[in-house]
């Protein structure tokens, strides 16, 4: 998937901004995904609607991992990643997935962090062992909602 490496690649250096998701302009972790999307296939298949920055933390739901299966399909295994790949993490067990990155290369990710915009991170060990789980981006998985 190296043109979603590519898209992804061409947001680094957009400022973060919480619900954003404007390259250049500004960005969340969900709203590189979302530009990404609309990069590659055009118009958004949902709106993810008004999130606080705790949204993870108060619903206790699996919000990303589930709009993940509606639009990517069955996750694929994590040993299985490969560059273009969509993961998802958890930054602690039992808790809900609430950040996303794009691996653009054998451990590496790209990413929106708040300390820092859109970046490229190295999938350290303290990373990698939060990946909860990963998607493959393939326009047969596509669910456009009409």
């Amino acid at each position: 998937m190296s043109d979603v490496v590519d898209i992804a690649r061409s947001w680094i250096g957009t400022p973060y901004r919480h619900q954003g998701s404007r390259k250049g302009v500004g960005c969340d972790c969900l709203g590189l995904i979302r530009g990404i999307w609309r990069e590659r296939y055009g118009e958004e298949p949902e709106t993810p609607g008004a999130y606080g920055m705790d949204w993870a933390e108060r619903s206790g739901e699996e919000r990303l991992y589930l709009a993940a299966l509606r639009h990517f399909g069955d996750p694929v295994p994590v040993a299985s990643m490969a560059p273009g790949d969509l993961l998802l993490f958890r930054w602690q067990e039992g808790a809900s997935a609430k950040h996303l990155g794009i691996l653009s290369a054998p451990g590496r990710f790209i990413h929106a962090y708040e300390q820092a915009g859109v970046i490229e991170s190295a999938l350290v060990p303290s990373w990698r062992r939060r990946v909860a789980w990963v998607f493959r981006w393939a326009i047969e998985n596509v669910a456009i909602n009409d």
